[in-house]
């Protein structure tokens, strides 16, 4: 049994022994004890996940290059202040940065970087983002009155934002500790069963096109809160698409972009299988190894419209999906204003709440008890409206890029292990010639992969 001894408990971690009065494997902290066969199995879940996550290999975009002819009639443009630069036809002149407002200075004929492979075109004209700028100020209760009408709009552009758009295939191998609890009561006692699972998935996903904003000066959380565009409206580059436009070069090359990729990726593989795990009271993590394999990169332009206002001194920038034409941007709070509909829905919170105490209670109204829940109420209030005026926001995944076919379970495995019973005294009720007093009885039951010597009916393999 020397190969035995190594197991771990389980239930708490102790080192596992033969018990030779029990004949079967126990552990001496908990006492629980184990079923040999199926101690086996878990032993073989806890091998298959085990490992760390493996690297991820991007295939860097080649990049084709620019033809004959293609750069003629373009002008590269240079901000002083921010850095970016900004490329355009000879049609159309710059004279601010899209991104900072300060101006902007011709540097000459454009030449050099990658060619992109996509490119997404303007749907949408400088008319529908002064609109939708207007209908972004609408119902906001907190935003301050006179902003609609003092703030003034100093800059709006079509800009074509550089993007690296990557796919990759994730093999995932999770493993979670899930319980399921029962419980239930006599004359005497209450009782709390826990039975214990060791769950195992592993699988594959594929992700399509996860975009990652190219370029320092476009914050990435706003180009991520403009998400998704779609991409099937997605056309071959061709400079005549900037006509009108400015196009922002990239400075972040696809192999720094990678890591903001990998780990959209990473946390939408995590959901996907922790969703396939299903009916128990508590899941927890025990292990989630991922790798990305098959890594590639394309290099794209999506249409933003990029929109500047000012008031009281301060300027707000504002961002619209040239495609779609969902808006976002950050907008001011009026304080006195936040204040005020705080203690007024407060107080009619509190006056609710004593009303409903006093009526329900015997004892009368609780002036504690109703003053805590208005404040609640009252600021639950106030963070809801502050909500409203808060609009950009980085994105936690990658589920809209995942292929059709989905999450593909190569197996999974709900393994029961063990199962503790906890028996409690009902204070004041006549416990028959049992335990005076609450506790801990009857020990723990079960084992892995047994209940009263039988296999957990939940108990599945595939």
């Amino acid at each position: 049994m020397a190969d035995l001894i190594a197991y771990k408990c389980p239930n708490c971690t102790g080192k596992i022994e033969w018990n030779s009065t029990a004949q079967s494997m126990k552990c001496p902290y908990c006492e629980t004890e184990f079923d040999l066969e199926t101690l086996q199995s878990y032993d073989d879940a806890l091998t298959q996940t085990a490992g760390g996550d493996g690297e991820t290999h991007w295939e860097q975009p080649a990049g084709s290059e620019w033809g004959s002819g293609e750069t003629e009639g373009m002008r590269a443009y240079h901000c002083e202040s921010c850095g970016a630069e900004i490329v355009t036809d000879e049609t159309t002149s710059a004279s601010s940065c899209p991104y900072c407002g300060n101006p902007i200075i011709m540097t000459g004929n454009f030449a050099g970087d990658l060619k992109p492979d996509f490119i997404i075109p303007f749907k949408l004209d400088k008319e529908a983002a002064k609109k939708a700028l207007l209908q972004h100020y609408e119902g906001k209760r907190l935003l301050p009155r006179v902003f609609k009408s003092q703030s003034q709009l100093d800059e709006i552009k079509g800009v074509y934002v550089p993007v690296w758009l990557f796919d990759a295939e994730a093999d995932g191998n999770m493993r979670y500790q899930a319980k399921k609890v029962r419980t239930w009561q006599d004359k005497g006692f209450s009782y709390t069963e826990t039975s214990f699972y060791t769950v195992t998935r592993s699988g594959q996903i594929d992700f399509e096109r996860v975009p990652v904003d190219g370029s320092t000066k476009m914050d990435d959380t706003v180009m991520e809160s403009l998400e998704p565009f779609d991409f099937s409206a997605a056309q071959a580059f061709r400079t005549a698409y900037l006509s009108g436009y400015l196009a922002d070069r990239y400075d972040v090359s696809a192999e720094q972009s990678a890591e903001r990729a990998n780990t959209r990726m990473r946390e939408s593989t995590k959901q996907a299988f922790r969703a396939t795990v299903q009916g128990y009271s508590s899941v927890t993590p025990e292990s989630e190894n991922i790798s990305l394999n098959a890594g590639k990169a394309k290099y794209a332009l999506y249409p933003v419209w990029m929109l500047t206002t000012s008031w009281n001194g301060n300027q707000y920038h504002f961002a619209m999906n040239g495609q779609t034409g969902k808006f976002v941007g950050n907008l001011p709070s009026d304080k006195g204003k936040a204040w005020r509909i705080f203690f007024l829905v407060t107080a009619i919170a509190f006056a609710a709440c004593w009303f409903l105490t006093g009526a329900l209670s015997q004892n009368g109204s609780n002036p504690l008890i109703s003053a805590i829940i208005a404040l609640i109420i009252g600021g639950i209030t106030i963070a809801v409206l502050l909500s409203q005026l808060r609009s950009v926001a980085q994105q936690t995944g990658a589920a809209q890029y995942v292929r059709q076919d989905g999450l593909r379970l190569a197996g999974r495995n709900d393994l029961f292990t063990h199962k503790q019973t906890e028996r409690t005294a009902i204070p004041g009720a006549n416990q028959g010639g049992g335990p005076s007093s609450g506790g801990i009885s009857g020990g723990i039951s079960g084992g892995i992969g047994s209940t009263g010597g039988a296999l957990d009916p939940f108990n599945t393999r595939d």
